[in-house]
């Protein structure tokens, strides 16, 4: 993959407060939301900045608007990773097909961003932490949603640690990771105060459909009862995680999750975070996916959120 390079100008002015009033320069620093995963801010003192991302050997800015940079940044925000190579040539090719048609341009703009949310590994990782927290918990009190974007994010790097789909033993290395994460997810405070160790089997498993607001098939809710075993820590995760996993549960969320995720990826916040201070917009966008029956070319959502002056200030 071709690197990017990064050169970064602060203005004086900027920097002269702060000198000011601790006798010592700001630093510079690249801080990430968790650890050192993907993504990342670049932070002069405390104050967010963005940097000048320049060619390799030249003065030519690198923007949103080049596709090496874009699709990156699809990998950066949705899967917490750079690309391997093989996708990012395949992406970058999608859109680079269209020349200089600028309309054919923007329509594969538009598909690839959305492709990312509709892989195999977002569905099996972002989209499997979402449904465990609404199989869980139900969505969060007085809002829409199951789960705060500072929530989901660790939660998601945790259960794609090391998943590159198609490369040598990622279906190995997802499915250790999801049997360690719900494992953990099953002994967390707010979970065992949910759902009491000791549980019926039955009782266990109908009240997460319950709390998924689904009413699932007689094959989904004796899977779920099957796995739970003798209700160790082995059985609650699997039947937790059997509850998450129905075809009922990821019907009826896709749609609610895949409006969330617009927040979440491309303006890197909660949908009532400010500049909102509600689920307005959240539900507008909702609503409008699902009149057009989940197709959001139509409904035009993801092209709306990519256009959008948040998403492109932000580079």
């Amino acid at each position: 993959m071709r690197k990017l390079i990064v050169a970064v100008f602060i203005a004086a002015f900027a920097a002269a407060p702060a000198f000011a009033q601790s006798q010592q320069a700001p630093t510079l620093r690249i801080v990430s939301e968790d650890g050192n995963r993907l993504p990342s801010d670049l932070l002069y003192g405390n104050t967010k900045v963005k940097p000048l991302r320049l060619r390799p050997g030249t003065n030519q800015p690198i923007t949103i608007d080049d596709t090496d940079f874009y699709v990156q940044q699809q990998y950066v925000d949705f899967l917490s990773r750079f690309p391997d190579q093989s996708g990012f040539s395949f992406w970058q090719n999608d859109i680079n097909q269209c020349g200089t048609n600028q309309a054919c341009v923007d329509a594969h703009r538009v598909n690839v961003s959305a492709a990312f949310f509709l892989s195999i590994e977002f569905q099996q990782t972002g989209f499997l932490v979402y449904r465990l927290n609404k199989a869980a918990f139900g969505d969060i009190p007085n809002t829409p949603v199951p789960v705060r974007r500072e929530t989901f994010m660790p939660d998601t790097r945790s259960i794609s640690n090391g998943v590159v789909v198609g490369a040598q033993g990622w279906e190995q290395q997802l499915e250790s990771n999801k049997v360690a994460f719900t494992q953990g997810f099953v002994q967390r405070p707010a979970f065992v105060a949910a759902y009491p160790q000791g549980m019926a089997a039955d009782a266990y498993v109908n009240a997460l459909f319950t709390k998924a607001g689904v009413t699932p098939t007689a094959q989904e809710l004796q899977a779920a009862i099957t796995v739970y075993g003798a209700g160790d820590t082995t059985g609650r995760a699997a039947s937790l995680r059997s509850v998450a996993e129905s075809q009922t549960l990821q019907q009826r969320e896709f749609n609610k999750a895949f409006v969330l995720m617009q927040y979440f990826g491309y303006l890197k916040r909660n949908p009532n975070d400010l500049p909102d201070s509600d689920y307005s917009g959240y539900n507008f966008w909702l609503s409008k996916l699902n009149q057009f029956n989940g197709d959001f070319g139509s409904a035009e959502m993801v092209k709306a959120f990519v256009s959008s002056i948040e998403y492109r200030a932000r580079f």
